[in-house]
């Protein structure tokens, strides 16, 4: 649907039919109770690790994104609207600091981690890369995103390229740097600027 038509302009829409959008959203739920009832029988045989990996969690997992796409594009092509309705947003709690939090420059607001995540499969045989080949893509791109937020202004004290688990960051950046064989992570991200640390 392109931007100049009515649905995106400055006049009210008027009558909108939102059956439409309820069925998305229903759609949606239905999904969503589905994992839940999947995860927890997953979670009941493995554990969290291969739970978090198991074909049936991240076969829904991938539909739940696909249907959260329906609801945008449904809400997005009726109303011409563009809902951000999958960010996790947590309110700040009275109490100890949380552990993901990180000491700020001063006069910066506290400091907090944030992923995006991938789920790759392997390539066709015969294709020219391979899932090896990933973690120095995202590397590169992870290294252009540190760039820009620091551009922009904000403080980035570490980034990192892991495959396998979410990188954890700790209070001590030494160890950051410290070296291991496993698949986790492959490679760190220092301040931008600075290049990618050392492998992980």
């Amino acid at each position: 649907m392109s931007h100049e038509d009515a649905t995106h302009g400055p006049a009210p829409l008027g009558s909108v039919d939102p059956e439409p959008l309820h069925r998305a959203v229903d759609t949606l739920a239905e999904a969503l109770h589905q994992y839940v009832q999947t995860a927890v029988g997953v979670r009941a045989e493995f554990g969290a690790a291969e739970a978090d990996e198991d074909p049936r969690v991240l076969a829904l997992e991938n539909r739940v994104g696909q249907l959260n796409a329906a609801v945008f594009d449904s809400l997005h092509d009726s109303l011409g609207m563009h809902p951000d309705l999958t960010s996790s947003v947590w309110e700040a709690q009275d109490g100890p600091e949380p552990e993901h939090a990180h000491d700020a420059p001063e006069g910066a607001v506290a400091a907090e981690v944030f992923y995006l995540g991938f789920v790759v499969a392997d390539p066709a045989p015969g294709a020219s890369m391979t899932l090896d080949g990933v973690i120095e893509l995202l590397d590169e791109a992870g290294g252009d995103v540190a760039q820009r937020l620091f551009d922009g202004g904000y403080e980035v004290a570490e980034w990192a390229t892991s495959r396998g688990a979410a990188v954890e960051f700790g209070d001590d950046p030494d160890d950051d740097l410290d070296t291991d064989d496993t698949d986790d992570t492959d490679t760190g991200g220092g301040a931008p600027g600075a290049g990618p640390q050392e492998d992980r």
